[in-house]
């Protein structure tokens, strides 16, 4: 899907954020390089990054925190999936506003296929071609009410068996290579984060443009 993006230039001026106080400057180490954060947000965030999965001392329980928090919440980012989803029908998911890009319900497919390719390369599964083919993007056989709760409710379930999975994988074979790829783990991992995020970004503007 081809989607026209305006690239905002970061300047020399804050700028302020809705609903939010007041800001403050926040450098990243790069000369002539700053965001603006708000400061109340930042603390926020970070209370509740502690909270959210405590003990976190492996690189494999990180990743496992940063896909929940792509599915489920407290996402740095913004709006999670599922709270991109909430009270969104099975008439608005099968809907084509953009009459060039996907539906809601077809991102929701085409995120759970990946997710479950990915959760079942654990087991030794060969992870499958699908970029390029058919099974990339499942069609909508059925665009009832019942099937849309079904979808949805599948691909949340993947994500928590797919974190757990990672949870429960040693650190030590990120760099073990993916069955039926030539790369590892550590790349499929964090990949599966990125490309649900990315198309979890899809379905924001999909959604925006049918309100």
């Amino acid at each position: 899907m081809v989607l026209s993006q305006r690239q905002t230039a970061i300047s020399d001026k804050p700028q302020k954020l809705k609903g939010e106080g007041r800001l403050r400057q926040v450098s990243d180490g790069n000369e002539g390089f700053a965001r603006f954060l708000n400061p109340h947000a930042v603390d926020r965030h970070l209370s509740q990054s502690c909270n959210f999965f405590p003990n976190m001392n492996t690189e494999c329980h990180r990743i496992a925190d940063q896909l929940r928090r792509a599915f489920q919440g407290q996402a740095w980012h913004g709006p999670s999936l599922r709270e991109l989803l909430t009270n969104v029908n099975a008439e608005q998911a099968n809907a084509r506003p953009v009459k060039s890009a996907h539906s809601i319900w077809e991102l929701v497919l085409h995120i759970d296929i990946w997710a479950k390719a990915a959760l079942e390369s654990l087991a030794g599964v060969p992870l499958p071609k699908l970029y390029g083919t058919e099974k990339d993007w499942p069609p909508v056989a059925d665009s009832s009410a019942g099937a849309w709760q079904a979808a949805t409710d599948r691909m949340f379930r993947t994500a928590t068996e797919l974190a757990q999975g990672i949870d429960g994988f040693a650190d030590e074979r990120l760099t073990d290579i993916v069955p039926g790829r030539q790369y590892d783990f550590y790349y499929l991992f964090h990949g599966v984060v990125q490309h649900s995020l990315y198309h979890g970004g899809q379905i924001a503007i999909v959604k925006k443009a049918l309100a």
